[in-house]
Parts: structure tokens; sequence; C-alpha cells
């Protein structure tokens, strides 16, 4: 996205980029345009369950299912602190339930934020550790260092070194979006 500019634009679609400052007024507001064009087209809202506590995580996966499909979004999103208009029913549905459990506005939207930067967190690791092994067959870092462990030192490292690598691989969004959700309702 630090590549987009509205000049490289225009090259792109034929057009200058005087044409496009007059449907937009920065690259900015095009970013949010395209966000919420992508909002509106891949989130799509989930049933919700009645409980608040699973509509908070129901809300969340949607979100996260739909960024992880599409990584760079969640770059942009961070970089910037933008958001989707198209997004903020599910940000409403996260709020409101925290609401419904208990805790005050003020501490859901909190609440909504520590969501948040865990689901933006677990794709922008995801996608960046994708992205470097993508073509390379060669040991990770990680995969060195795990395979070199004191276990007098590090005895429970060395335990689980030898599946290290596959045992962080695994997906447990969900399971640390519930023990998150579960956390922050007890902190009220």
């Amino acid at each position: 996205m630090d590549r987009l500019t509205m000049r490289r634009l225009a090259m792109e679609i034929g057009s200058t980029p005087m044409a496009l400052y007059h449907h937009v007024r920065n690259k900015e507001e095009l970013l949010v345009l395209l966000l919420d064009d992508y909002a509106a087209r891949a989130l799509r809202r989930p049933e919700l369950p009645a409980h608040p506590r699973e509509r908070i995580v129901v809300a969340a996966a949607a979100i996260h299912e739909a960024l992880a499909a599409c990584p760079w979004i969640v770059e942009v999103l961070t970089a910037d602190d933008l958001m989707s208009t198209s997004a903020l029913w599910f940000v409403e549905q996260i709020v409101d339930g925290l609401v419904e459990c208990g805790l005050s506005p003020e501490r859901a939207v909190h609440g909504y934020r520590a969501i948040w930067y865990y689901t933006a967190g677990e794709i922008v690791v995801r996608a960046t550790a994708a992205r470097r092994r993508e073509g390379d067959d060669r040991a990770t870092y990680r995969e060195q260092v795990f395979g070199d462990l004191d276990p007098g030192e590090l005895p429970r490292l060395a335990q689980v070194a030898d599946r290290w690598a596959p045992l962080t691989g695994e997906d447990t969004y969900l399971d640390g979006l519930r023990a998150l959700v579960a956390g922050l309702l007890v902190i009220r």
C-alpha cells in the first residue's frame, strides 16, 4: 500500500491524477472507499447467537475470516487507524455483547480494541510468516534455536522443541479469542 500513489493509480487506469482528485480528496479517502467496498462484499453478517458472549466471538470471527483472506487490508487499517463504515455493524455487535455481559460502554470499547488488536496481530503474524516461507525450504531461525535448547535451563521448551513449529502453526484463533473474551469479562 505504500507504493500506491494517485499518480501511479491514474497511470494504471489510463487517467490523470487530477481526474482522480476530482472524485477523492487524497489517498486516505481512496483507501477508505476501497476498504468499504471490500468490507461490503467480503463481510457477511452471520446469524448471531442469543448469548452475548458467543455473539462477540461470532462477530469477531467473521471479521477475522474476511480479513485473513486479504491480509494487506489489516496492514492498512492498523497503519492509518482507518475503519470501514460497512464494518461498523460487526463492531456494534462486539461492543453491544460486551455491554450486555456487564461492561460499561467505555470498558466495552476498550474490550473491542483488545479483540481488534488480537485479531489484527494474528493475521499480520501469519501473513508475514507465510510470505517469508514462500519458496524457502531452509530451516527457519526459530527451528534452529529450538533445535539446540538446553533441557537443564529451559526444560518446558526443550520438551516441546521438536513440535514447536507445527504447534505454533496450528490455527488456534478461536481458542485465543474465547480466552480473551472470558478475560475481558472478568476484569469488570
